[in-house]
């Protein structure tokens, strides 16, 4: 029989909560966290977050507060499923509730605005270098998770036997998990597949086709290898579920975020509009302008974000930023 645990999942939006259910499907005692009171007696009455999975109800062993103190010190694991924007400042806020080698899964997909660091870092810094970490990543849509779809996922831990233990607390069988020591690789996966599906999102607005979206899907894969081997990840690692197969998911399925950002911007949206009118955290603006920054500053070669920043951040015309990059003088194709 499994161990069960006491997790503490951190963030009642649609993964947070998608995850929440998971766990406690799987017959873990489960705590989804959010500050706000409100949300929190509303979620633990109705057992429905009706906001961003209406149809999902919470199973038993699920409960919900807005008490992070409480939340945090009872857990043997907490999950973090908050904005990258926010990461930092929730880790500061639990660690005095955490003892001293906590485990720590996250399931943000982004890098650290204001400083450019991986999110492991992140923790390091702020919780402690002892830390048993775990990053969740890979092509997964909330909904169909809460649903019960199968899903194929990677858990990636620096400690193989940590990323094993941590990968079964989510196995069941619709929802299967891969591991992975390569805790770089995957999360740059899941933080770049969010600018790549901005693009294809504004070429398919502007009706540029099917085989612009390969291209762009294609030349994104690399940029994300370059980027990615830069900082230690493993070119094997893009080639999987964190990799190509979030690319896949994101660019070409209208439940990402990042897409709808990029359909609305192609249709000639404006940006303002498009960001009310999808009412979620978009992880691809803030990772754009990190990944740009981070880029320029290392000399990698990256024209697809390169052009999303100049859209998200410059005023480019979306037509404009597809023509600049079909128009590249053309070269050999190359993986690096």
């Amino acid at each position: 029989m499994k161990k069960r645990y006491q997790i503490t999942v951190l963030g009642a939006g649609s993964w947070g909560t998608a995850l929440a259910i998971l766990m406690a499907r799987n017959h873990h005692a489960t705590c989804l966290w959010t500050q706000d009171n409100e949300q929190a007696i509303s979620l633990q009455e109705t057992r429905y977050n009706t906001r961003y999975l209406p149809d999902a109800m919470f199973p038993e062993g699920l409960s919900v507060s807005s008490d992070l103190k409480t939340a945090v010190t009872s857990a043997e694991v907490v999950l973090l499923a908050v904005p990258s924007q926010a990461f930092a400042e929730v880790l500061q806020k639990i660690r005095p509730y955490l003892g001293s080698k906590p485990t720590i899964i996250w399931a943000t997909k982004g890098l650290d605005p204001q400083t450019g660091l991986l999110l492991h870092t992140v923790v390091s810094k702020i919780v402690s270098p002892q830390s048993q970490v775990a990053v969740l990543s890979g092509p997964s849509f909330a909904k169909e998770v809460a649903s019960g779809l199968p899903t194929a996922i990677t858990i990636a831990s620096p400690d193989l036997d940590n990323a094993e233990q941590m990968a079964d607390l989510f196995r069941n069988p619709q929802f299967r998990v891969y591991t992975s020591q390569d805790i770089v690789g995957v999360q740059v996966g899941g933080a770049i597949k969010n600018i790549l599906a901005i693009a294809t999102g504004v070429a398919d607005g502007l009706g540029f086709g099917t085989n612009t979206r390969a291209a762009l899907m294609t030349r994104g894969l690399t940029e994300m290898m370059r980027f990615g081997i830069q900082f230690g990840g493993e070119r094997e690692t893009f080639m999987g579920l964190t990799g190509l197969g979030d690319i896949i998911l994101t660019c070409t399925d209208d439940q990402s975020r990042n897409r709808q950002l990029g359909l609305g911007l192609g249709r000639g949206h404006s940006f303002a509009d498009t960001v009310t009118s999808i009412a979620q955290e978009i992880e691809g603006i803030p990772t754009t302008k990190t990944v740009y920054q981070l880029a320029q500053t290392h000399g990698i070669d990256m024209p697809i974000t390169e052009q999303v920043y100049k859209v998200l951040y410059q005023g480019a015309k979306p037509k404009d930023a597809v023509n600049n990059l079909l128009s590249r003088l053309p070269k050999p194709e190359k993986l690096d």
